[in-house]
């Protein structure tokens, strides 16, 4: 008989209130809710670009993709999606498929319980 094993991964996140306070107050309610939905939504796109580039063995875009995915999460306070984004940054320009491969699921985990954290707080004042 075989036995199988599988094991869940979660990632937990965290996102940095402070920043988001400093948005909310130096753009306003209105203005900080369409900072971080814009930026949510380009997340969202960027997460499945980076996928979609793995798959295309495209090192030098996904790289890319990933640097860029940085300076947006920390506009809005995803610290740890912004740290796995600069790993696998750090991964592709080694080419090193194994380790690019874990941090990029890795990446695509943060960043969805991250935009789920963010959509949790819409409407709540920080």
């Amino acid at each position: 008989m075989t036995l199988l094993c599988s094991l869940t991964q979660a990632e937990s996140v965290h996102l940095d209130h402070g920043r988001l306070r400093i948005l909310y107050r130096q753009m306003g309610e209105t203005g900080a809710e369409t900072v971080i939905t814009r930026a949510s939504r380009e997340l969202a796109s960027r997460l499945k670009r980076c996928d979609r580039l793995w798959q295309m063995e495209d090192f030098p875009a996904l790289r890319k993709c990933a640097r860029s995915t940085i300076a947006i999460a920390e506009q809005i306070g995803m610290d740890a999606l912004a740290r796995v984004a600069r790993d696998v940054t750090t991964t592709a320009d080694r080419r090193d498929p194994v380790a690019t491969a874990a941090t990029l699921a890795r990446l695509q985990r943060v960043g969805y319980e991250s935009l789920r954290a963010v959509w949790h707080l819409r409407g709540v004042v920080i």
